[in-house]
């Protein structure tokens, strides 16, 4: 005898054999955390959670700031194999890379995303259609109709964010975060433990302890979520993970390939029906490294849905849970205004970071976070004669071209063993690895923005890239020259017929301390370069080693370029320059009328907009620097 199911009974036992899956999400947050052995921190929510959870102690993010990120979480795969590398950028990706939870929603699962999307791509509007029934400041479990229906859902914590950390006026912080902690939840500045690499002044230990209320704020937000996961009855049968974007907002963190920019917090619950799928028991920890690039391969393991080819991640739980990692990776690109290319390996121990752009500083200026009164100090006091070493490392106007960090003795990143005899091993492994890795993901970060643009007018770069159309070992070649090969090798480079290496030749140019006059004719001979990027910086290096009067023209130039990725590139340029581009004013206010036109410029920053209007940001935010400076 047969026996028939209703559709509907079968229904209700497949979705009883699936777990809930619940994200919560604390932006701007190193491991800052009493279970992390923090004393400073008062997290009384999010340590009972880490007693009941396996805590990750090795959970690294891609990269130092949040849209990259977010990229990176919602594909699965690496931001600069995809050209969503640069924070806040407008590349496509494939159509069919709609997010993984669009699978989870073809699999019977409601997916509600409260609130931030901010994925880093032209496709972030049909990314968050297929990706969530809900994505809005009040998107809930609780919304979905069916009450036995599956959910995965996300909750992202904006209390622990630079804004309310170190960026709005301390009123502000006061008015909106620090009155909803009681006095003695309120930290001390007197009993702040500053790291190595601050100087002690009262400003800095005010904004550390307004961090750590900020912390404690957001510790109540995890509580009232799952408070309401245990007054729907639904704990018993839904995972948690708790972890943060990045490391914190405050200086040296975010925007940094260092552990104090990349390591997070991660903590996973399993309740006892789902206790098999955990790496652990609860209240213990491990040591397995995990990547951002891991967690949706992740999610759909745990459910026990089909995982994409595509995704380069590795599941690190779920019945298709990879082996363990040996090495994690993090970029570091443009971040608004702010340029730059780095890259970072890391395994159990050691970190290792190329810096392609060592002329340029940790602590470049930046408009945003320089609305923070810290980042003020930190300017006032760089003095490399008077600071300390970890001190100037950050506040000092270069970096190493490669930092070595045995991060086991030397947590907070300050000594670099490169020149270490005994390390030389390490070094090389690390080194070699890294370049494996750019090779194998097709590291698209090493081409200059408006040479993306028109390479991939017509496919996308990951189509590019992965076919293996692009010639980037040319280029990473190129790259890897700057500072450190003669400048025989860059005057070569200038000449090559891929502009992207002409680019990259002339940074190699601007990184020098000097050049020959024979090095600066050839420069005022290639002023007219056909590529944007590459005539941009041929114009830097000229600025650089002080010929203004030839480089400034074409830096003019291209501060009225209709792409506004040029102008972006532009400006920033001439806002470092300085007092030295002074008869540049007129074009910068000519392009800050252009910028606030597009994005009016009571915009607020944190808000994210399409196309040429985040752009404009970034332009005004040159422009407005760079007229600032001329004013003092």
């Amino acid at each position: 005898m047969r026996f028939f199911i209703p559709l509907m009974a079968f229904c209700a036992v497949v979705r009883a054999e699936q777990p809930n899956i619940l994200w919560i999400t604390a932006e701007d947050m190193s491991a800052t955390l009493g279970c992390y052995g923090d004393e400073y921190a008062t997290t009384p929510n999010i340590d009972r959670l880490a007693k009941q959870s396996v805590r990750y102690t090795k959970a690294f993010a891609s990269a130092p700031v949040c849209s990259p990120s977010r990229s990176c979480l919602i594909t699965g795969c690496y931001p600069p194999s995809l050209s969503t590398q640069q924070m806040r950028s407008g590349f496509a990706i494939p159509k069919n890379m709609r997010g993984f939870p669009a699978r989870l929603r073809a699999h019977g699962f409601y997916t509600s995303n409260n609130v931030k999307t901010d994925y880093n791509t032209g496709n972030y509007v049909d990314i968050i259609k297929h990706s969530w029934d809900e994505s809005s400041a009040t998107a809930h479990w609780r919304k979905r109709p069916d009450k036995t229906q599956p959910f995965f859902s996300i909750f992202n914590l904006m209390t622990s964010h630079q804004s309310r950390t170190m960026v709005w006026p301390y009123e502000r912080f006061q008015t909106e975060v620090q009155r909803k902690l009681s006095s003695s939840e309120i930290h001390d500045p007197a009993k702040v433990s500053l790291p190595a690499y601050y100087p002690d002044t009262p400003l800095i230990r005010r904004e550390i302890a307004r961090f750590y209320d900020c912390v404690t704020a957001m510790d109540k937000e995890v509580g009232a979520i799952l408070r309401q996961l245990e007054e729907d009855g639904l704990a018993g049968n839904t995972i948690v993970f708790f972890y943060s974007d990045h490391g914190s907002g405050m200086p040296r963190h975010k925007r940094a390939l260092l552990d104090s920019g990349m390591h997070v917090p991660l903590m996973t619950r399993f309740p006892k029906k789902w206790q098999h799928l955990a790496p652990g028991k609860p209240g213990t920890t491990t040591d397995r490294l995990v990547s951002f690039v891991d967690y949706a391969p992740t999610v759909l393991s745990l459910t026990g849905i089909p995982i994409p080819e595509h995704m380069q991640g590795k599941p690190f739980l779920g019945e298709k849970a990879a082996e363990a990692r040996h090495y994690v990776y993090g970029h570091r690109d443009r971040v608004d205004e702010v340029r730059d290319l780095a890259r970072s390996v890391r395994d159990g121990r050691y970190l290792y970071i190329r810096n392609y752009m060592p002329h340029l500083g940790y602590n470049q200026p930046t408009a945003w976070p320089d609305n923070g009164e810290i980042r003020h100090d930190f300017y006032r006091l760089a003095k490399g004669e008077t600071m300390t070493s970890a001190q100037w490392h950050f506040a000092g106007p270069t970096r190493p071209v490669e930092e070595l960090y045995d991060c086991q003795v030397d947590p907070q990143n300050l000594d670099n063993l490169v020149k270490s005899k005994k390390r030389r091993e390490i070094l090389n492994r690390l080194r070699a690895e890294h370049v494996r890795h750019i090779t194998a993901t097709a590291d698209l970060g090493f081409l200059p923005e408006s040479e993306a643009w028109e390479l991939f007018s017509k496919q996308t770069g990951w189509e590019l890239g992965q076919a293996g159309r692009v010639p980037l070992a040319g280029i990473h070649q190129a790259a890897a020259q700057v500072g450190i090969a003669s400048e025989r090798v860059f005057l070569k480079n200038l000449d090559s017929d891929n502009p992207t290496i002409r680019y990259w030749g002339a940074i190699g140019l601007a990184v020098r301390p000097e050049i020959s006059g024979m090095a600066k004719r050839k420069l005022r001979r290639k002023i007219s370069d056909t590529s944007s990027a590459a005539r941009i910086e041929i114009a830097n290096a000229l600025a650089t080693h002080g010929d203004i009067p030839n480089a400034l023209p074409a830096l003019i130039d291209s501060i009225q370029h209709e792409n506004l990725i040029v102008v972006t590139h532009a400006a920033r340029i001439i806002e470092l320059l300085g007092k030295k581009a002074c008869s540049a004013k007129h074009a910068i206010e000519e392009a800050l009328k252009r910028a606030d036109k597009i994005r009016p410029p009571d915009t607020p920053a944190t808000v994210v907009l399409p196309g040429d209007k985040d752009l404009a940001m970034f332009v005004s935010f040159s422009c407005r620097a760079f007229l600032n400076r001329l004013d003092e």
